[in-house]
């Protein structure tokens, strides 16, 4: 199982047994849950996209604008930011984040991939912010697809399927490996110089295998560079090749079954239309003389 899959199953188990059993918030016929109104608005602290700092912040979700958006200050009339609800996701990453209650939230700015991280002391609160986003966001693709099932919608908002450390190279191949983060996030490879950088510095799409994707293990035969870990994974595209290590055998092969699972699956009508303006890549990674 998914690390950031279990925080998610035992961060909501938690807090449905104490709705059932301590605040009774299912016995009454017809009783609004405090996030299925199509609104919510609280403090959350959210961490500084350069400083790295944790600072209060407003948040307002309203499932008829179809946006989440953030104040710097609590009377602010106009958002820092405002973000449209289909292109969010959410996942609970308190490791990363350093708190029992952290929330990471993810969006499209540019069509680059935007970190925001945030918690709140109360368990019950960062659940209930969690919900909430899930509710505006199916109740808003549904109605932006009405034809899709409510499985294809509510996929939408996912646990990362791998996240970790890998070693890369430069276009030239011929550059010295650095240590980076990577993030699959269904069909987005992201990777970071910090696992809390606000911005991907590169992204790739991964699609289905109908459309010409496929998964290997190891780097081509010849490949050059100055890297120090021996278990080699290679991203083939019709533009050129990423090349990637990863420390153990047991990562190597991770990430390949995590390239496989999103591989084997079709594409929803939703993610033909993801706003990417990247191009739909090959991905095919080779075996070779490394450890594989």
């Amino acid at each position: 199982m998914k690390l950031t899959s279990l925080f998610t199953i035992t961060m909501l188990r938690e807090q449905w047994i104490r709705a059932k059993y301590e605040r009774k918030e299912f016995t009454e016929p017809g009783k609004q849950l405090p996030y299925s109104d199509g609104v919510k608005e609280g403090i959350l602290w959210k961490r500084g996209r350069d400083n790295g700092q944790f600072l209060p912040r407003k948040f307002l979700l309203s499932e008829r604008e179809g946006c989440l958006k953030y104040f710097t200050k609590q009377d602010a009339k106009e958002p820092k930011i405002n973000i449209k609800i289909d292109v969010i996701n959410a996942t609970f990453q308190p490791v990363k984040i350093g708190n029992p209650n952290g929330l990471q939230i993810t969006y499209l700015k540019d069509n680059k991939t935007r970190n925001i991280f945030v918690y709140h002391e109360s368990g019950k609160e960062v659940v209930d912010w969690y919900n909430a986003i899930r509710s505006v966001q199916f109740h808003y693709l549904k109605v932006a697809f009405p034809i899709a099932s409510d499985n294809e919608v509510s996929q939408l908002t996912r646990n990362f399927l791998k996240e970790g450390y890998m070693e890369k190279t430069g276009p030239k191949q011929r550059e010295a490996f650095k240590k980076r983060w990577f993030t699959l996030d269904h069909r987005r490879l992201m990777y970071f110089k910090d696992p809390l950088d606000a911005f991907a510095k590169g992204e790739v799409f991964v699609g289905s295998r109908e459309n010409g994707y496929s998964v290997q293990k190891g780097l081509p035969s010849g490949t050059q560079g100055n890297f120090s870990w021996h278990y080699g994974l290679t991203i083939v595209t019709p533009d050129r090749e990423y090349l990637f290590t990863c420390e153990t055998e047991t990562d190597q092969l991770g990430w390949i079954e995590a390239f496989t699972s999103i591989i084997n699956q079709a594409m929803t009508p939703q993610e033909y239309q993801l706003p990417f303006k990247h191009k739909i890549l090959q991905v095919s990674i080779l075996s070779a003389n490394y450890h594989c």
